[in-house]
C-alpha cells in the first residue's frame, strides 16, 4: 500500500520580519513543492530517500522505529533534524509509527532545486503532520520555528493573507492575480538565506512594533485591492523603506541593483533567495547580465 503527499512552496510578497510579532502578510502558494510518499516493507526500520527535482537521490538515511536513532545515512546533519522531527510529532500523536511494518519505506521529492529557498523545510514540516496527523503550526514551533506562513501556504492552492495566532493562524484566501502580472517576475539572487539567523537578528532589534504592525498590515491591504502597477510599485518601495529603517539595512535594490529603473522587492529574509522585480521582458537582460540567470515570470512561479 503506497500514500502519498503533496505540500506547495511559499513566497512572501508583505510582511516579511513583521508577520512574526502579527501583522498580516500577504503570501503566495508557488507551482513547485515537495511531495512525501510512504511505502509498506516488512523491514523494521524507517529507509528515508530525498530525491530531488532531477529524480537523483540526494539524501538516504536508514532510522530504528524505536527511537528515530540513525544507523546509517549519507549525512548527518539531514538525519539528526529528521530525528528531531519525527520524535516531536511523536510526541504530538503517541501512536504515530507504533506498528513496525507500516510506512517503512519514506521517499521526499521537491519539484524545485533545494538552494532556491521555496520552502524544503516547510514543505516538510507540513508533509510530516498530515501523515502523522498533527497540528502543523506546533510540528513547527517545536522544529524550526518561524511565523507558519509558509505552512498555511503548504496547504492552500491560492494566494492568502496570513496572521499568527497561536497555533490557530488566521489565514484567509484572497485574490491575487493583478492584471499587471506580465510586468511581474522573481529574480534568483544565487545564494540561499538562512531564515532561523535572519528571524534571530530581528528580534535583537529595539523598535516600535505596534507602528510597525500598522504600517505593514496596510500596505498589505492596499496591495489586495491594488489594480495598476504604478499603485503596486509604489506600495511595494513603500514596504521596502519601512523595513530598510527598521532592519537598518539597506534595500536590495539599493545594494546590488541601484541602476535599475524599476521596483525590486525582497521577499522573507533579505538578502537571499528571489526578490520580485517589476519590468517588461527585455528588463530582464539586466539580471542575467549581472548573473542572475535564474529568473521566472509570475505565471510560471504562482499558483
Amino acid at each position: 500500500m503506497t500514500k502519498e503527499f503533496y505540500s506547495n512552496g511559499k513566497l512572501l510578497l508583505t510582511g516579511e520580519y513583521a508577520i512574526l510579532d502579527g501583522a498580516k502578510g500577504l503570501a503566495l502558494p508557488t507551482k513547485f513543492g515537495q511531495s512525501l510518499k510512504l511505502r509498506n516493507k516488512n523491514t523494521g526500520t524507517i529507509h528515508w530517500f530525498g530525491v530531488d527535482e532531477n529524480d537523483d537521490t540526494w539524501f538516504y538515511a536508514e532510522f530504528s522505529k524505536v527511537d528515530f536513532n540513525t544507523i546509517t545515512t549519507t549525512d548527518e546533519a539531514t538525519s539528526d533534524r529528521l530525528k528531531q522531527i519525527l520524535t516531536e510529532a511523536k510526541k504530538l500523536n503517541p501512536e504515530f509509527l507504533t506498528k513496525i511494518i507500516e510506512n517503512s519505506i519514506i521517499e521526499t521529492k521537491v519539484t524545485f532545486p533545494l538552494n532556491w529557498g521555496l520552502g524544503t523545510s516547510s514543505t516538510l514540516i507540513a508533509n510530516i503532520a498530515i501523515w502523522a496527523g498533527v497540528n502543523p503550526y506546533q510540528l513547527l514551533e517545536t522544529t524550526f520555528g518561524g511565523s507558519g506562513y509558509d505552512i498555511a501556504c503548504a496547504t492552500h492552492n491560492t494566494p492568502i493573507t496570513y496572521q499568527r495566532n497561536d497555533f490557530k493562524p488566521i489565514v484567509d484566501e484572497v485574490h491575487f492575480n493583478p492584471s499587471f502580472k506580465d510586468e511581474l517576475f522573481f529574480v534568483y539572487l544565487n545564494q540561499k538565506k538562512n531564515s532561523r539567523d535572519a528571524i534571530n537578528s530581528y528580534r535583537s532589534l529595539d523598535f516600535n512594533k505596534k507602528a510597525l504592525i500598522t504600517k505593514i498590515d496596510a500596505i498589505t491591504e492596499n496591495i489586495k485591492k491594488c489594480i495598476g502597477v504604478t499603485e503596486f510599485e509604489g506600495l511595494l518601495n513603500e514596504h521596502e523603506a519601512i523595513l530598510s529603517e527598521t532592519l537598518q539595512i539597506s534595500t536590495i535594490k539599493k545594494t546590488l541593483f541601484p541602476d535599475y529603473p524599476r521596483t525590486i522587492k525582497s521577499l522573507g529574509a533579505w538578502g537571499g533567495d528571489f526578490v520580485l522585480a517589476t519590468g517588461k521582458e527585455e528588463d530582464t537582460v539586466y539580471f542575467k547580465n549581472k548573473g542572475y540567470k535564474t529568473i521566472l515570470p509570475f505565471s510560471k512561479m504562482i499558483l
